[in-house]
């Protein structure tokens, strides 16, 4: 009896569909042309319209003009030989470069600024720093929503420029006028900042954070923009562009955490915060110095809505059956995606529950009304939610690397500043040892590219070497590396201050800064693994339509991972210090075990990896038709 019905109800969806697809034919059909004065009245912005559409389908990889959709800024179709590729790339290299510098000619020396000019302790200005860090994070999601939505890649980039340089300004202005900062310190007595001051110094930083957040998400995916995923020989070149970006950045971050840190220390702040100021003015100018010929992609319309339309449409055909076949879920006709700028993508059997959104219903097809999308979305649109969530547990291993990143710029810091920084008659700032992760980014990103990828590729047989999970595997794998030789390090220093009787004096220990190299060194090592693969994978795997919002999530992770970072900070201090303790990290490190926070860190980052093991094994890539 059971098969009986089964098959009944198979039938009955069958003939439901034929029926639903006949119905279409017979509208298409009944379709009258338009007349010859109508077609006199069309808009311009129609035909642009109709071409713009004749490009996404085209599929002939020699044709003029690129066969993914891609537009110029005025909304034409764009020729392939006179537009993207490395044309385009280095004007989007050069003012990412820019903007990287200037962002950490902020960030590098951040914690430095907050407790010689605001006067705030160890623990309020790493706290400030890692929650800055994480808002700079997570504002990507609003560019990345804006980007996909409503102004394109190209526009939302173009506005939050526009932010960014006014908060660069402003902390330029901060730090040149007396007014805006306490008093100096007399003796150990130093005056806090006013409630004025603070507000002043602290709208500049968040408009950074609010620039720097919207251009994040659209920078990288619009210069993968710049290759045409149609045409095999430019689809190619796409995966090295992530690495000469990620390259091209970190060169912009050296210059400033190796010249500009020294500038703001040996020099002055005023000078120091004008010099990213001034850097990020002539990006800006590079960038739009590209417009010929950059290829843009025309946004595709609220993701957030088609997402709550899936969840809505589900739930409200909560009761139907499901059909066996899944060719009977509604999807347009068409060649296209009913998604602007959206290939179709294929069903998959995960997450049956949201399927119920593409069952075609006895009403719809009485009606023959399927253009209410809160009550019927088509399988393309019900598959962009189920990456999402295939997307997420890989999504959240990233936390926990981004809390060990964060340290770079606070606690790797503090424990530099008490070590010794003298070279001759020149004393090192502890935040420029920074610069050695970038150092090791810049060597190991063309050693990855050139040499770990060609020998990968033998035994892997995947062109890129490693796929994205893989490569972001080994660079967590090196995070725990990483934070266990900044552990070994602290517990050298403790044990050097215990010998020499400094355990009560804030002062640094005889133990060179130089040291702290290694851990540097290993964690420019796992960014070049785990950023830039997770670049590759939030591209690659998200829905076409999304990969400025997916491009956010990947970031939002260093968001979490930041706040994460303050949350363990917060909660270590308060249990450590509970009777009176002075805790693993008081103002005093002699007196402290920073080498326990970081033995917490590489403990946490092992069951991490643990745990990403484990999900990405499973994971099932996203598949196009």
């Amino acid at each position: 009896m059971c098969r009986v019905a089964l098959i009944s109800t198979s039938l009955d969806y069958y003939y439901k569909s034929l029926i639903f697809r006949e119905r279409e034919r017979e509208r298409e059909r009944e379709i009258v042309c338009e007349s010859e004065s109508e077609r006199d009245m069309a808009s311009v912005d129609e035909e642009k319209y109709v071409l713009e559409d004749d490009a996404l389908l085209q599929n002939d990889s020699s044709g003029p003009y690129t066969g993914d959709g891609s537009v110029n800024i005025k909304g034409n179709p764009v020729l392939k030989n006179r537009t993207g590729k490395w044309k385009a790339c280095p004007f989007i290299l050069g003012g990412g470069g820019c903007e990287r510098l200037a962002f950490y000619g902020i960030s590098s020396n951040l914690v430095t600024y907050l407790e010689s000019k605001l006067h705030e302790g160890n623990v309020s200005a790493a706290r400030n720093v890692t929650t800055w860090q994480g808002t700079c994070y997570f504002i990507p999601l609003i560019g990345g929503f804006l980007a996909d939505a409503y102004w394109g890649r190209y526009r939302t980039m173009a506005v939050f420029l526009a932010v960014y340089l006014i908060g660069l300004c402003t902390l330029t202005l901060c730090a040149s006028i007396p007014a805006l900062q306490p008093a100096a310190c007399v003796d150990s007595v130093c005056p806090s900042a006013t409630a004025a001051q603070y507000a002043v110094f602290f709208i500049g930083l968040y408009l950074v954070a609010l620039g720097t957040g919207g251009i994040k998400p659209c920078i990288w995916p619009f210069g993968a923009d710049q290759f045409d995923d149609t045409d095999p020989r430019e689809k190619g070149k796409k995966g090295s562009f992530f690495n000469w970006f990620y390259f091209s950045n970190n060169i912009g971050a050296f210059l400033s955490s190796s010249l500009v840190v020294l500038v703001q220390e040996d020099i002055g702040w005023g000078i120091g915060y004008g010099i990213p100021a001034l850097v990020m003015a002539i990006g800006i100018v590079i960038f739009f110095l590209g417009t010929p010929f950059y290829r843009l992609q025309r946004p595709g319309g609220s993701p957030l809505k088609r997402i709550c339309q899936v969840f809505v449409a589900s739930f409200h055909k909560r009761n139907l059956e499901i059909p066996e076949d899944s060719s009977l879920l509604y999807e347009t006709q068409d060649i296209s995606s009913t998604i602007k700028g959206s290939r179709k993508l294929e069903h998959s059997d995960e997450l049956k529950c949201l399927d119920k959104a593409a069952v075609v219903s006895d009403a719809e097809i009485k009606s023959e009304n399927f253009s209410n999308s809160w009550r019927l979305c088509t399988v393309t649109q019900v598959e962009e939610l189920k990456i999402l969530v295939r997307m997420f547990p890989i999504w959240a291993s990233g936390i926990i690397f981004s809390a060990v990143y964060a340290q770079m710029s606070s606690l790797f810091v503090e424990q530099g500043k008490m070590m010794d920084r003298t070279v001759g008659s020149f004393t090192v700032p502890a935040a420029s040892l920074s610069s050695f992760d970038l150092i090791s980014v810049i060597i190991w990103v063309p050693i990855y590219d050139r040499i770990i990828v060609p020998i990968a590729r033998k035994f892997t047989g995947n062109e890129r070497g490693f796929s994205e999970l893989q490569r972001m595997g080994i660079g967590l794998f090196i995070s725990i590396l990483c934070m266990s030789a900044a552990a070994v390090v602290e517990i050298e220093r403790l044990q050097i201050a215990k010998e020499m009787g400094l355990v009560d004096e804030d002062i640094a220990v005889p133990l060179s800064i130089f040291w702290q190299v290694p851990q540097y060194v290993l964690l420019g090592a796992a960014e070049v693994f785990t950023f830039i693969g997770q670049h590759e994978f939030f591209y690659e795997q998200a829905p076409d339509a999304m990969r400025s919002l997916c491009s956010a999530l990947s970031l939002l992770t260093n968001s979490l991972g930041n706040y994460l970072s303050s949350l363990i900070l917060t909660i270590v201090t308060y249990i450590t210090t509970e009777g009176g303790s002075v805790g693993w990290i008081p103002d005093n490190l002699n007196e402290g075990h920073l080498d326990y926070f970081f033995w917490l860190l590489a403990g946490l980052s092992l069951l991490n990896l643990l745990v990403y093991i484990v999900f990405a094994r499973k994971y099932k890539q996203k598949k196009a038709s």
